[in-house]
């Protein structure tokens, strides 16, 4: 095999890849500045002389006689010929010089020691001068004693005063205590008017109690309000219900606002409007005064007191937002099937509130709070108290009878609210019953009843709860489109 098939063996490269001929050098283009500054000079064909050649072209220096000033400083000593360095010692010479004494300056191992003067010639003495005091340093004999013992003392005065007034200025700085604050506080000022919230809240909290309930291990609290100094309670039914329907009873307990403590017995209690009357054995007991339905004005102040959440002596403060306003109360735990014709506020109710009064600004209990409506089950401004006129008309018949009695037409009824009317529409009627006997059907739609309109069936119960028994009153109702007035005696249920 030749060298050129064994190279051509050794390699990659294909034996049928076309040879290439070499690409000629690229020398880049040279600018004119690049030339001019790194070029050859002028004249100049080949490359620049080496060294030990010369050119006759070549420019010639000449070099004149030094500086004498320079030469004299920077020339070579007299005697020398070809440099400044001093010729080697020999041993000979390091020998003989042994009893010269050592240079410290060249020998590192030598001690220290005090040599001649630098300039030849003897120290001119001195005669001893007398030591200067004090006065004679500072002042030059100048200031006589007595002005420098004058401005000592001033001195030392300025210091003294200067430093007890850092210590007043900085005392207690760097301490968090200090011995020199006094607090000041105002009030007890008798001619300072009591505001209307505190007026009514002194009048009426000696006559809110608060109610603890216990059944077995488990307990609840609520509210209630002296009606009558003979120890008479008002109060929901839905705090006291679980002790008036336990098998075995339970104890009911009456928490003055002095924090007296007595047990209370049930009187009477109703459990479609929500209320019960406790009686207590007490002397001396402070009577809530009452006010009246007809007075209470949408937007008024009130103040509603209780203890909720157990808190007692509690003071909220309101407005009437709203009267006439059905509200359905019912619950767990509770015996209570009421529909209230409430008193909207939003003074803050919650949990054990119930059973207290809501006053007006005048201290009249216009009201017992009795429900909150909130889907958190906390207070957000919609609370609702059964009306002071309902409350004086159960509470009087549950004293004197203990039970009280409500009017009834016979007819139950669903809210209807379409493009003809609104109102209570009857699903069944009591056979025999007012309704019945007054010619109402089913699908009849109940509207009014007496002066009150009825737009569903809550206030269909409120409406007719505001009714005397065996008294007729008349029922507006639509059938079949048309209005018909019909009338009907409620009865007692």
């Amino acid at each position: 095999m030749s060298g050129e098939d064994r190279e051509e063996s050794g390699s990659l490269r294909p034996p049928d890849a076309p040879r290439l001929d070499p690409r000629p050098v690229y020398r880049p283009e040279v600018d004119p500045a690049s030339a001019n500054a790194f070029g050859r000079p002028g004249g100049v064909e080949g490359s620049f002389a080496r060294a030990g050649e010369t050119r006759d072209d070549a420019p010639k220096v000449k070099v004149g006689a030094p500086d004498p000033v320079l030469a004299e400083a920077f020339g070579r000593p007299p005697g020398a010929v070809d440099t400044i360095e001093r010729a080697p010692e020999t041993a000979a010479e390091v020998e003989h010089e042994d009893d010269t004494p050592a240079d410290p300056w060249r020998d590192p191992e030598s001690g220290v020691m005090l040599g001649g003067p630098g300039v030849g010639g003897t120290a001119q003495a001195h005669p001893p001068a007398p030591k200067l005091n004090a006065r004679e340093v500072l002042f030059g004999e100048k200031v006589a004693p007595r002005a420098l013992f004058g401005l000592a003392g001033i001195a030392l005065v300025i210091g003294l005063v200067g430093g007890l007034l850092a210590v007043f200025v900085t005392a207690d700085r760097g301490s968090l205590t200090s011995q020199r604050v006094t607090l000041s506080q105002s009030g007890g000022d008798d001619e300072l008017a009591q505001s209307d919230v505190a007026q009514v809240a002194d009048a009426v909290l000696p006559a809110v109690v608060s109610i603890q309930v216990a059944v077995g291990e488990q307990g609840s609290t609520g509210s209630g309000v002296v009606i009558d100094g003979a120890g008479y309670i008002v109060t929901n039914n839905h705090v006291i219900s679980a002790a008036a329907t336990a098998p075995d009873g339970g104890k009911i307990q009456v928490i003055f606002s002095d924090g007296t403590k007595t047990d209370a017995q049930i009187v009477g209690r109703d459990t479609k409007t929500d209320l019960a009357v406790l009686k207590v054995s007490a002397d001396n007991l402070t009577v809530a005064e009452l006010g009246k339905s007809a007075d209470i004005q949408v937007g008024e102040d009130v103040v509603a007191v209780g203890s909720p959440l157990g808190l007692s002596k509690t003071v909220t403060r309101g407005i009437v937002s709203a009267v006439h306003r059905p509200m359905r109360l019912s619950g767990a735990g509770s015996d209570t099937q009421a529909v209230i014709d409430a008193v909207q506020t939003d003074a803050a109710i919650n949990h054990g509130n119930s059973g207290g009064p809501l006053v007006d600004d005048e201290g009249r209990v216009i009201g017992i709070n009795t429900a909150m409506l909130s889907e958190s089950g906390g207070s957000v401004g919609l609370g609702f108290a059964i009306p002071i006129d309902d409350v004086t008309k159960v509470a009087q018949t549950l004293i004197r009878d203990g039970v009280m009695h409500h009017p009834v037409i016979g007819v139950n009824a669903r809210t209807v609210v379409n493009d003809v009317t609104s109102g209570a529409e009857v699903a069944n009627v009591t056979q025999g019953g007012p309704a019945a006997q007054a010619g109402i059907v089913e699908r009849d739609v109940i509207v009014k009843v007496g002066d009150r309109s009825v737009s569903g069936a809550d206030e269909l119960v409120v409406a007719v709860n505001d009714q005397k028994m065996g008294e007729p009153v008349n029922v507006q109702l639509v059938r079949e489109g048309r209005l018909v007035d019909v009338t009907v005696t409620p009865i007692s249920d």
